[in-house]
């Protein structure tokens, strides 16, 4: 039996945790509620989240939706249209009054005949007098000096433009310019505006304009020009919408003005430019002090959103390099798995991962004490002989240290081989994907291989698949090398433990949801102390078998295959007849796994 001291464990890992803790304990002490204090931490918290990139993108984002929203609303508002069909409803009314009055009263009067005497001598036989030439007893034209005080008390409360067209399209009126009745100059041109006027204006222009049509101003001659007023001279009523160059909405109606149903000219209404847009800034206005508002509120939730984010996650990055930085100690990755969102599932997956890590690299520490102890044997036993060597005395003594030199070469190797395969287990099955692995194939491949080696001993073994019918599967997903390998490991241990000529028997059945592999002996069994403690790295327990015969990694690797396979291993001694005087007996030793079945 090899006698093996266990390395003792590292202190260090515990002396910084208990100063850490110590540390910290001494961070927390009290420092008192100060406003001020209260008030910085708040600021460096707040100042902390603002540089955040992606407390940044979060508000970002939803600032940009919230904008683009506000812009359609200004850009798709029903207010505007609905405003410009009641305003252009209201003028065509308007219009028509006006039309109306300005037909009952403000004619010429052609009624009475006018008889010059000094013609009427000089009529020729057959000729009659037609009376003046200026106007036909039927033609009523529109008498501007009596229209202007019509228009101006009907027009001037409005604050609406009037225009008046004779038939022929010529300009008769204007409100602008009631005193010049019959033309009247056009107003000079306006200062160049300014940059910010410039950009209001192309503003207002980018929100109005849409397709409808640009307004000009156009000569007195050219009323027909207008296509209301040319459809109110052929006696329709007409509406139009256009923008001038300031971006101004502006709603103009043409009405006939009718006397005896006869057309003696046509009226044109049209709105101020900045009419209709006082309204609709003023409604946009409120749009945007609503959409200012909901901006405010957006960006105090985004910041409380982003710091149910970002906080966790810069700390659980914290910890990661606080971790990458600090391997030799223990570095305890920040709890949020009570969140149940993706945060608490990070902060899982983080804690498992470092655990798994730090679990690693403490079994890489013991394994490399382990190696370097178990190799500190053989080693240290090579050195003796061969330095006793040349004293050796006579050919036996000499033959005695060759073959103590032989055998630590050999358990060097053996050592060395077993160290190399379980150094790269976890790598192997890592790399390699898991297939499906049919156990009745493998098992009995590795039956009828051991019975015809039978590995150096004279015990046969025996196998037997328990199931519902001989054609059942017994399927499990992993790697068939593997798995093969720790069947040969527990058939190789039973025969090494198992008299000449016993038996081996090997057992394979479903138990609910995960196929068990058993191997029984006939041996002296397992002592109780040991049953845990030989799947432990370089553990044997060969009481009849010489010093250094067994590395004592074989169940070690077995156990880590099964582990890797989400599986389990564990060794009982199976229970044999009492003897005479009752005391219970071991009929040998039972290797249990159980692997999960596909």
């Amino acid at each position: 039996m090899l006698d093996r001291t266990q390395p003792e464990p590292n202190q260090s890992a515990g002396d910084l945790a208990s100063d850490g803790v110590q540390e910290h304990v001494a961070d927390d002490k009290p420092q008192g509620f100060r406003p001020l204090n209260w008030l910085k931490r708040a600021g460096q918290f707040f100042f902390a989240l603002s540089f955040s990139s992606l407390t940044r993108r979060i508000v970002s984002l939803n600032l940009a939706g919230l904008v683009a929203l506000v812009a359609s609303i200004l850009y798709l508002s029903q207010f505007r249209a609905g405003l410009i069909d009641a305003r252009a409803q209201s003028l065509l009314v308007q219009a028509e009054i006006i039309a109306g009055a300005i037909a009952a009263s403000a004619t010429v009067q052609t009624n009475a005949i006018t008889i010059d005497p000094d013609r009427l001598l000089d009529l020729k036989p057959g000729e009659t007098y037609g009376g003046s030439d200026e106007y036909s007893p039927l033609d009523f034209p529109i008498n501007p000096e009596r229209v202007a005080p019509v228009l101006r008390t009907l027009i001037s409360p409005t604050k609406t433009r009037a225009r008046i067209y004779d038939p022929n399209g010529s300009l008769l009126l204007d409100s602008r310019n009631l005193e010049n009745v019959l033309r009247f100059p056009l107003p000079p041109p306006a200062e160049q505006p300014g940059i910010i006027e410039r950009g209001k204006v192309a503003v207002r222009t980018w929100l109005n304009r849409g397709d409808l049509p640009l307004y000009r101003e156009l000569g007195p001659e050219n009323g027909n020009g207008y296509a209301e007023v040319g459809d109110a001279l052929q006696g329709q009523k007409r509406s139009m919408v256009r923008v001038n160059a300031r971006g101004e909405v502006i709603v103009s109606v043409a009405v006939p003005v009718l006397r005896s149903r006869a057309i003696h000219g046509a009226l044109m209404l049209s709105t101020q430019g900045d009419d209709i847009d006082q309204m609709v800034t003023a409604e946009r206005l409120a749009i945007l002090k609503v959409g200012g508002v909901a901006a405010a509120v957006m960006i105090m939730l985004s910041l409380l959103l982003a710091s149910t984010i970002a906080g966790p996650v810069r700390r659980l990055a914290d910890s990661a390099e606080r971790v990458r930085r600090r391997i030799k100690a223990r570095i305890e990755i920040p709890d949020f798995t009570r969140r149940r969102d993706e945060i608490g599932h990070l902060s899982g997956a983080l804690r498992d991962m470092t655990s798994a890590l730090y679990s690693r690299i403490e079994a890489i520490e013991m394994f490399a004490a382990d190696v370097a102890h178990e190799l500190k044997n053989p080693l240290t036993s090579l050195r003796s002989a061969v330095e006793t060597l040349p004293l050796a005395r006579n050919e036996n003594s000499r033959a005695r240290l060759l073959e103590v030199i032989e055998h630590d070469v050999k358990r060097l190797d053996r050592l060395i081989s077993d160290i190399s395969d379980a150094s790269r287990l976890d790598a192997e099955l890592q790399r390699q994907d898991a297939i499906p692995v049919d156990l009745r194939r493998l098992l009995t491949t590795l039956v009828s291989v051991a019975n015809e080696t039978k590995l150096g001993h004279d015990v046969a073994v025996e196998t037997r698949f328990e199931g519902r019918s001989p054609t059942d599967t017994f399927a499990v997903s992993g790697h068939d090398s593997r798995l093969g390998q720790v069947v040969s490991n527990l058939l190789s241990n039973a025969q090494s433990f198992s008299e000449r000529g016993s038996k081996v028997r090997l057992t394979c059945r479903r138990v609910r949801s995960e196929i068990e592999i058993v191997v029984d002996d006939d041996g002296p069994g397992i002592r109780e102390d040991a049953l845990e403690r030989i799947f432990e790295r370089f553990y044997t327990d060969r009481p009849h078998q010489g010093f250094g015969q067994n590395s004592g990694l074989g169940l070690s690797i077995s156990k880590q295959i099964v582990d890797a396979h989400g599986g389990r291993i564990w060794a009982e001694n199976r229970p044999g007849p009492p003897d005479a005087d009752g005391t219970p007996t071991i009929a040998g030793a039972r290797f249990v796994v159980r692997l999960p079945a596909l």
